[in-house]
């Protein structure tokens, strides 16, 4: 009797312990509505079927980013915007869903980025200054035809770069003369997108409007943490982004923040990533992970919000269904509640 007891103890426990891991802490509802509540999205390979618009305004999402990429080739200063685009990030794509973010009076971030397939731009670098120079050259073709395109659609924010960390930290009178170049041309918001490990050392923040970083900080290795586990795990964070905003009196935003629906989502995305179809499926770390964000920011008065990664437009013609449930997107999800409880006007 004792050791069937015993063991009906183990298992009560452990049912209890799931149960705790498992359940959804309710949400600050509205929290956030004076926060800037953006979300990315993806550029779709054809014109829209359906307009995105009027399902992300009714979540009480205010601001939308757009990602046109460039191309670039780690070997080479060259930098391609053209060729093989999709159409939303093609110019008629981006005018478009501009045209259909004002229609529903969301804002919006056009935000341009440079890829590659062997290489992440934040590690581009070149031996010498001509390369240097003529890639700085090719880039500042490739992003003021962006700002113009931005100023004459009253884009309301731009970001003049996206996690270019080597050139960002080693070159910043490039990056003070090309915002001051940007600013001739585009009356809006300007923000440069930082990687979450390097936005401490960029020194040109007071030529901007924002301070941007791409918030995927690394938090806990636990698998499945609860919210309140992952706000203490934000706190060291919170308290240097404090001291940060009180050096350079600029809001901090997140240009990108977001979690994949997997066990383990909290820690190293970028690691993840690359094992994620080995990883298990949990849409609740992926809804605590985001609740715990959008609290322990939302609550700071430095902090202007920031954009979720990522929304689909049209998600059945680029993702199969097994990689949506894999996927940063809310969507169908129990993060979308997440989202929609703290966005929304109680």
């Amino acid at each position: 009797m004792l050791k069937r007891g015993f063991i009906l103890f183990v298992i009560i426990s452990l049912t209890g312990c799931w149960s705790y891991q498992n359940r959804q802490t309710p949400a600050q509802k509205g929290l956030l509505q004076n926060k800037i509540n953006g979300m990315a999205i993806m550029a779709p390979p054809n014109p829209f079927e359906k307009n995105p618009m009027p399902v992300l305004k009714s979540m009480g999402i205010n601001y939308v980013s757009l990602q046109p990429f460039a191309f670039f080739n780690k070997d080479q200063p060259q930098i391609e915007y053209g060729g093989y685009l999709w159409w939303g990030e093609r110019k008629e794509g981006l005018i478009e869903s501009i045209q259909l973010a004002k229609k529903e009076n969301l804002a919006v971030l056009l935000k341009p980025q440079l890829w590659a397939y062997n290489q992440w731009v934040g590690d581009l670098e070149f031996d010498n200054e001509k390369d240097w120079l003529v890639f700085e050259k090719n880039y500042r073709s490739y992003i003021l035809p962006m700002a113009k395109l931005a100023d004459s659609m009253q884009v309301e924010l731009f970001a003049v770069g996206t996690e270019i960390k080597l050139s960002a930290i080693q070159r910043p009178q490039f990056w003070r003369r090309l915002i001051n170049e940007i600013r001739t041309v585009y009356s809006g918001k300007l923000v440069y997108a930082s990687n979450w490990d390097s936005y401490s050392l960029v020194n040109f923040w007071d030529a901007l409007d924002y301070v941007g970083i791409d918030a995927y900080f690394p938090l806990t290795k636990k698998k499945r943490p609860t919210v309140d586990q992952l706000k203490e795990a934000w706190q060291p964070t919170i308290d240097s982004m404090t001291t940060f905003y009180e050096t350079w009196q600029r809001p901090i935003l997140f240009t990108e923040f977001g979690y994949m629906s997997l066990e383990g989502c909290a820690y190293k995305a970028w690691l993840l990533e690359k094992k994620k179809e080995e990883a298990r499926l949990s849409e609740q770390a992926q809804a605590n992970a985001l609740q715990a964000l959008l609290e322990v920011f939302g609550n700071q008065v430095w902090w202007a919000g920031g954009f979720q990664w990522k929304w689909y437009a049209d998600i059945s013609t680029v993702l199969k269904e097994e990689e949506v449930k894999r996927d940063y997107t809310p969507q169908n999800k129990k993060a979308l509640k997440v989202l929609k409880d703290l966005y929304l006007k109680e």
